[in-house]
């Protein structure tokens, strides 16, 4: 479709089309001439995108295909294209990126909704990682992931207890995808009571969300710490084991001595 055909579409049309071609040419190709092509066409798509954004904003609905899209297109092994899909959910959403936006998400937060608490962890996740208040948006999220969220101790108990207020705590901050988002995802790995939000932490760390691959590799001297830590049931370990396997792309077995020697030998030493 030409930059003209797409122009006489409406913008639920053109936000779905686009998106579906950034996430189709987004997987691998046959061969590395078609790879250049694929890489090539992927950019003018997500060019386009940003390019539309503006105008899609207030103007698309949340409907099951544009949600489906997204979820595909945050999984994109692709930074480009996972940062698409977060503008396109702001513009969905028909928000703002500024710091009012942050302040009512900020209490919505601290709702006693259920619903409007957990889209509220992801929503500030999303604003997070395009540079809206950041380090707020962080301290907001580690707060509600240590049970921590405003209002009385009383309240605190109530609200934060729920292991799934926490495990979207956690999602915010893998969206953010910053340097500072490290240190509570490990915490959580480490000291959430909940099965599931440990998990959650440790797939952030080694796939999921917005940090790159660079930011992950941070994390591997902890993880490998973690992969017979004492203190962590034997799920847990096997976590720490498949997120430095795909943190490294290493294939080694699960036996933290190996992590520690390829460790000491590939990245201390600088080999």
């Amino acid at each position: 479709m030409s930059e003209r055909e797409l122009d006489h579409e409406k913008p639920q049309q053109q936000a779905e089309i686009l998106l579906t071609l950034a996430v189709s040419r987004a997987e691998g190709a046959a061969n590395q001439n078609e790879g250049r092509s694929r890489a090539q066409t992927e950019a003018q798509t997500v060019a386009q995108i940003q390019a539309r954004i503006e105008g899609w904003r207030g103007k698309l609905e949340w409907n099951p295909q544009l949600s489906q899209l997204t979820t595909a297109a945050l999984n994109s092994d692709d930074e480009n294209v996972r940062t698409s899909a977060i503008e396109v959910q702001l513009a969905a959403y028909g928000l703002k990126k500024n710091d009012s936006t942050v302040d009512a998400l900020v209490r919505q937060a601290d709702a006693y909704n259920h619903k409007e608490r957990i889209w509220a962890m992801w929503t500030l996740g999303l604003l997070g990682n395009r540079g809206v208040e950041t380090d707020r948006v962080v301290q907001v999220l580690t707060a509600h992931l240590h049970g921590s969220g405003r209002g009385s101790a009383t309240d605190r108990e109530l609200h934060d207890s729920d292991e799934d207020v926490r495990r979207w705590a956690v999602e915010g901050l893998a969206l953010v995808g910053t340097s500072s988002t490290i240190a509570p995802l490990l915490e959580a790995m480490h000291n959430d009571p909940s099965p599931l939000v440990r998990e959650s932490a440790a797939c952030s760390l080694a796939q999921s969300g917005m940090l790159t691959h660079e930011r992950r590799l941070t994390a591997v001297p902890q993880l490998i710490i973690y992969s017979d830590d004492p203190a962590l049931d034997a799920q847990t370990h096997a976590w720490a084991f498949q997120a430095l396997s795909d943190i490294t792309g290493q294939r080694l077995p699960n036996d933290s001595g190996s992590w520690r020697e390829w460790y000491r030998t590939a990245v201390v030493s600088g080999q």
